[in-house]
């Protein structure tokens, strides 16, 4: 009993611990980026040991990959929550961008993360690679099934509907907030969303 009870302690100590150093990385990669950010900065960051930080993360990368996983996860999971997509379509789609779009436009530590991302994307190509198979594949799977299970809809090629709905939000996001396009080409949402519901809609008349 003595034992199991230590054993606790030692792992919630453990989520602790790498709760802090994600939260230490975080906050270096987005001051300095991947290539300036070292596993020294962020132990110092994250107020643990250089030791620490290698006991839960092999090295820089591993620690990256780890951030976009959360990211992924926590997105995902905000977005479409932990129950398969049951509904009417036009409702469906126009809760599922709705969360979509405020998460994107007021989460402004993911924005400037993907900023990070997409301009170490050249370099680390890999990096960038993990952010879509951890962010992207499953969100254009939820979207894909989701379609096809509509045959009213009358969509041919549902992954492809799906990856339309997901660029236009995303190109949107990107224009407006990464790219500070908002004072250049300002537009609602709304307008995107209306529009793009009306036009998969309409497929089915």
């Amino acid at each position: 009993m003595v034992r199991a009870k230590i054993t606790d302690i030692e792992r919630e100590n453990s989520v602790e611990k790498v709760e802090q150093i994600l939260q230490g990385a975080m906050q270096e990669f987005l001051t300095h980026g991947f290539a300036g950010t070292s596993m020294d900065r962020v132990a110092a960051t994250a107020g643990v040991s250089k030791a620490t930080v290698y006991s839960h993360f092999i090295d820089k990368e591993g620690l990256f990959k780890a951030l976009i996983e959360r990211l992924a996860r926590k997105k995902f999971d905000s977005i479409f929550g932990n129950e398969p997509l049951e509904g009417e379509p036009s409702q469906v789609l126009r809760q599922v961008g709705s969360k979509a779009l405020e998460q994107m436009g007021e989460d402004q530590e993911h924005c400037a993360f993907m900023r990070v991302l997409i301009g170490e994307s050249a370099r680390f190509p890999e990096l960038a690679k993990v952010c879509v198979r951890a962010m992207m594949k499953p969100i254009f799977e939820t979207l894909s099934q989701y379609l096809a299970s509509h045959p009213e809809l009358k969509i041919a090629d549902p992954e492809a509907v799906a990856r339309i709905i997901v660029g236009s939000l995303v190109h949107f996001h990107i224009t407006q907030d990464v790219l500070h396009g908002k004072d250049i080409i300002s537009m609602e949402g709304d307008r995107i969303l209306d529009t793009m519901i009306d036009l998969i809609m309409k497929s089915a008349r």
